[in-house]
Parts: C-alpha cells; sequence; structure tokens
C-alpha cells in the first residue's frame, strides 16, 4: 500500500501539468504558435541549462558498476529492438527510428525515476547514475542518429556529413551543455553561484515546461487520419511494449541469471528500465521537424502502463 502511494504520487505532477497543457490548448491562451516556442525554449534553453547543472556536479566514473552494466544493457536492447521495429517493421525513416529508439529506451529517470527510487528503494543515487548514463550516452547517440537522418543537401556532399557530424557539438545545445559540464565536472573546477544559480533556476523550467508542451499537443489530436492513424496506434502498441515490458525483463535477466546482483541492486534496475518514455522523445522529435505522435503517444501510453509494471515490480521483487 504504501509503494502504491508512493508511485501515485510520483505520477501526479506528469499528469496535473499535462492536463494544464491541454486545458491551456484547449482554450488557446497562449496563442497558435505555443507549442512551438515553448518546445524550443526547452530544447535550446531550460534543457542545456538542466544538464550543464547536474553534469557539471557530478562524476561520470560509475558507469563500471555491474548494476549500471545492466541497466545499460537492458536500454541498449530495448533501444535497438525499438528502432529495427520503427525502421523494419513500419518503414519509417532513420531519423523517425531514431524517435522510437528513444521511445523504447530511455526513461523517465528525472521527474518520475527520483520519487519511485527515493520511496520505494529509500535511496535515488542509482537513478542519479541512470540520468548521467542518459545524458552521457544515449542522448548523443540517438541525436546523432537524428541529426545524421535529417540532414539536407549539403550533408549529402562528399565530406559534408563528416563535417557536419563533427560540428554537431558546437551546433547541438544538449550536447554542447553536457560536454561543458564533463569538462567541469573533469578539472574540478567549482564555479561561483553567479553563474549555478541562474543555471539551476534556468534548467528547473524544464521539466513542467515540457510537460505544458506535451498537453498543447494532445489537444491538436493526431498528426493524420485514416490509415495513417492506425499505423500510427500500431507503431505506438508495438513501442510501448518494448519499453514497458521487453526493457524490465531485459534488465531482470542480465541482472538476475547474468550477474547475480543482490535484491536490494536487483530492484533497483527493474525499477529504473521500467520507468516510462521520457518527455524528451517528444522535445527532439519537435525539435527536428518529425511527426510529433508517435512520441507524444508513446509517452502517454506509457506512462500509463509502467503504473502497473511498477507496482508489479516494488511488489514481486521487493517482498
Amino acid at each position: 500500500m504504501a509503494a502504491m502511494h508512493a508511485l501515485l504520487s510520483a505520477f501526479a505532477p506528469i499528469w496535473v501539468l499535462t492536463g494544464i497543457g491541454y486545458a491551456v490548448g484547449r482554450g488557446g491562451l497562449l496563442g497558435e504558435q505555443a507549442e512551438a516556442v515553448l518546445g524550443r525554449f526547452v530544447f535550446h534553453v531550460a534543457m542545456p541549462a538542466a544538464l550543464f547543472t547536474m553534469v557539471s556536479g557530478a562524476s561520470p566514473d560509475v558507469f563500471g558498476h555491474p548494476s549500471m552494466v545492466a541497466f545499460a544493457a537492458s536500454t541498449a536492447v530495448a533501444a535497438g529492438t525499438g528502432f529495427v521495429l520503427v525502421r523494419r517493421v513500419f518503414g519509417r525513416g532513420r531519423a523517425e527510428a531514431a524517435i522510437g529508439a528513444m521511445s523504447s529506451g530511455h526513461v523517465n529517470s528525472a521527474n518520475l525515476g527520483i520519487p519511485v527510487a527515493a520511496q520505494v528503494l529509500g535511496d535515488a543515487s542509482f537513478v542519479a547514475q541512470v540520468i548521467l548514463f542518459q545524458v552521457l550516452v544515449l542522448s548523443p547517440v540517438i541525436l546523432t542518429l537524428l541529426d545524421s537522418g535529417t540532414r539536407g543537401a549539403e550533408g549529402r556532399r562528399p565530406g559534408g556529413g563528416v563535417r557536419r557530424l563533427l560540428a554537431m557539438p558546437l551546433r547541438n545545445p544538449i550536447i554542447l551543455a553536457s560536454l561543458l559540464g564533463v569538462a567541469v565536472s573533469a578539472t574540478g573546477l567549482r564555479l561561483p553561484a553567479a553563474v549555478t544559480h541562474p543555471c539551476e533556476v534556468l534548467g528547473a523550467a524544464a521539466v513542467p515546461t515540457a510537460l505544458i508542451t506535451l498537453g498543447l499537443s494532445l489537444h491538436r489530436g493526431p498528426d493524420g487520419g485514416g490509415g495513417r492513424a492506425r499505423r500510427e496506434r500500431a507503431e505506438t502498441a508495438a513501442v510501448v511494449a518494448v519499453k514497458t515490458l521487453g526493457q524490465p525483463l531485459a534488465a531482470l535477466l542480465v541482472a538476475g541469471p547474468l550477474l547475480h546482483l543482490p535484491e536490494h541492486q536487483l530492484l533497483a534496475v527493474v525499477l529504473c528500465a521500467a520507468l516510462p518514455t521520457a518527455q524528451n522523445s517528444f522535445i527532439y522529435a519537435r525539435e527536428y521537424g518529425l511527426g510529433t505522435g508517435p512520441a507524444r503517444d508513446a509517452i502517454v501510453a506509457s506512462t500509463l502502463v509502467s503504473m502497473v509494471t511498477l507496482s508489479v515490480a516494488a511488489w514481486a521483487l521487493g517482498s
């Protein structure tokens, strides 16, 4: 009962803020361009500030721990499966498949993983490692696929793709902020409060604004109709199944029979793998000019389903 109450408390802000975004969109309070403007604000301003603050104050030397190996393996399985499904089964391009991979393997570790871990595990330290892994390893891979899958004629010229790829950290605020954070963390530099505090305040706006933007997109409705809508529903169902069932099962198999992790570490790995899709996939799809319907629907559906899978995992492995 206590675990269920903790899960409901953790999910409440997600539903409330998304609902507010839907109501704002339905009422036309912020105008027709609100979703696009807020999405760009999150991608180019608030999220980079949050990532820089997070990475610069952390030590990225934790990836060799067996728990992280298990989680990374589950992420690779889920994201790889999602990529292949969207690319081969549903016939999407590389960029759309990258969003499918992200929807399948990028967990909502910050605004949902931290409260769930704090309440169920009594310790959110493993979630911090998961956040670092996703920021420093998974996101750059996804963004590279997105960049290569959406490049224009310039990227198709001989050598253009290589130059564009090498310049991506300077053009992409997410990667640039993460690299700057790594540099600060690696050198042990202590930044003055005049730098860190504005970043913290600005970064705190990333998650709520992303959820408001997600709610605005729900008011807009599906991206297409007829056969396209049916295909997107099937695609969403497949991605959500990989995310909510495939990833935690992969984590359970790697952490249990293969690595024989202690019960508490096993629970932490499986719980984190069972978290729903992060709203980042929707923000990335919007920023790269892709259809946001599949990512948006995967976030909403996986969040609903994960309320059940997280409860089952907490009960089965925590009892």
